[in-house]
């Protein structure tokens, strides 16, 4: 625990002493990074660098839900046309559909959603000339 600054002791001075003592017992020999260039320093300043360095690290995102969806719309049109099967393409392009139809019935916050459910028998036509059925 790190222990108190001493009245009559100036803060610098006290915050130096603690870090000398640190670095001598090895404190910050194994911290991540340790000996390496920092990164991204031929990048220009974001302020929210730490953010996105965080949300990069745990791979985790942040998209409005509008453009989730259309983001899996396009995937799963390029599903549906890569299926193994006019079924398995139904059954991607209807599932899709039913979250488009919900996203239109109740918007969700972001930008405007800007999709309309696939048609099916179209997309299933398209298919069957791609596959020669």
């Amino acid at each position: 625990m790190t222990e108190r600054k001493p009245p009559g002791v100036s803060f610098e001075s006290w915050v130096d002493k603690q870090i000398r003592e640190s670095d001598e017992r090895g404190g910050f020999e194994r911290l991540p990074g340790f000996g390496k260039p920092l990164p991204h320093l031929d990048r220009p300043y974001d302020e929210t660098w730490w953010i996105k360095e965080k949300m990069s690290r745990e791979q985790l995102s942040f998209l409005p839900p509008t453009l989730v969806l259309r983001k899996e719309a396009e995937e799963a049109l390029q599903a549906a046309a890569a299926a193994p099967s006019e079924a398995a393409l139904r059954r991607t392009l209807t599932d899709i559909n039913d979250r488009i139809r919900a996203a239109l019935a109740a918007p969700p916050e972001g930008p405007p959603l800007n999709l309309v459910p696939f048609d099916i028998e179209e997309q299933a036509r398209i298919w069957r000339a791609r596959h020669g059925s």
